[in-house]
Formats: structure tokens, C-alpha cells, sequence
């Protein structure tokens, strides 16, 4: 076998772990904030800008982590 395979193997086993579970958190995140913010509307509609300038920000930040992954997968691929 060869040593550079195993090197590349590695890096995509190690992309696909971190794209897979990197996203997880994020994911659940995102879903728990967009369900708080429905519930928060639906029982006090007067603050929708509030609470969608606070979803929208929370997501963003969320959103963040993903892209982190996604980058570190991309480094582990093209290396």
C-alpha cells in the first residue's frame, strides 16, 4: 500500500467526520431557535421585529460553526 493513499484516505475519512458531526450541533440549534421564536410570536405578536432581529442574529451565530467545519474540510481535502 501506499503511504500518500493512506495520507489521502485519512483526510477524507477525517473531512466526512467533520462535515457529518460538525453539523449536527448547528443543525439542532438552528431548529430550537427558530421553534422558540415561533412560540414567543404566537404569544406576544407585538415584538415580531424584536424577536426577528434577535432570530436572525442567533442564526447567523449558529451558522458561523458550520461554515467552521466546512472550511476544515476543505483544508483536510486539498492538503
Amino acid at each position: 500500500m501506499d503511504n500518500e493513499f493512506v495520507i489521502k484516505a485519512a483526510a477524507y475519512c477525517g473531512a466526512a467526520l467533520v462535515m457529518g458531526l460538525g453539523t449536527i450541533g448547528p443543525a439542532l440549534a438552528q431548529g430550537f431557535i427558530g421553534s422558540k421564536a415561533c412560540e414567543t410570536l404566537g404569544k406576544y405578536p407585538e415584538s415580531a421585529n424584536k424577536v426577528r432581529l434577535l432570530m436572525l442574529l442567533a442564526m447567523g451565530f449558529v451558522e458561523s460553526l458550520a461554515v467552521y467545519c466546512l472550511l476544515i474540510a476543505i483544508i483536510l481535502v486539498t492538503t
